[in-house]
């Protein structure tokens, strides 16, 4: 497993800056990382120290080959994908391995927020059901987007956009989305201090 120096952030390749996220592709036991503040996304492999930039790590941006302010990641195994929750170019992008660069799958492709069906908000997490709908906790607009597979337009299934709130219908600032296997949704409502469980959408 790679190694890393407890307390020591950077930009070389066996050093990360705020990393928010890991997955595991189960098939090759390879690691993925959010390296957050060094806006780019590190691959390492088993038994090595030394990872490998597979996006980023150009300075932040939201150019096909840029992540900004990357917050967590999803890796979907069966497009052999990683969706990836751009924080602050309010967008969530699929990169698929060995590609050159993501594909837009939420949000705004200039980077710019806002509240409507097709906008996010500083999206914080990103998952999928077995059919390939997307859960996205939107986290500045409080609510939890979901996304019918290949569309663009998505339907506030928790919360009420832009009105944070600790009432049982609505959330301020959710972080998380997991997905049981009922399909149950299951946020972490971080600024209300709760875990709250919504029934299958």
């Amino acid at each position: 497993m790679a190694m890393f120096f407890a307390g020591i952030s950077g930009n070389v390749t066996n050093l990360l800056y705020h990393p928010h996220d890991i997955g595991i592709n189960d098939n090759s036991s390879e690691m993925y990382i959010t390296d957050t503040r060094n806006h780019r996304i590190m691959l390492y492999r088993l038994g090595v120290d030394n990872g490998t930039i597979i996006l980023g790590g150009q300075g932040p941006g939201t150019n096909k080959t840029q992540v900004y302010h990357p917050a967590a990641l999803y890796f979907d195994s069966i497009s052999n994908s990683i969706l990836i929750a751009n924080y602050l170019a309010h967008t969530i992008v699929r990169y698929t391995l060995g590609a050159h660069e993501w594909e837009l799958i939420a949000g705004n492709i200039n980077g710019v927020s806002g509240s409507n069906s097709t906008m996010l908000r500083n999206p914080h997490r990103v998952a999928l059901d077995p059919m390939g709908n997307m859960y996205i906790a939107d986290a500045n607009n409080h609510r939890i987007q979901f996304f019918y597979n290949g569309q663009l337009n998505g339907i506030t299934i928790a919360g009420i956009t832009s009105v944070p709130h600790n009432n049982a219908s609505t959330l301020n600032r959710p972080y998380s989305v997991i997905l049981d296997n009922q399909l149950n949704l299951y946020v972490v409502d971080t600024f209300n201090h709760r875990i709250q469980k919504f029934l299958r959408y």
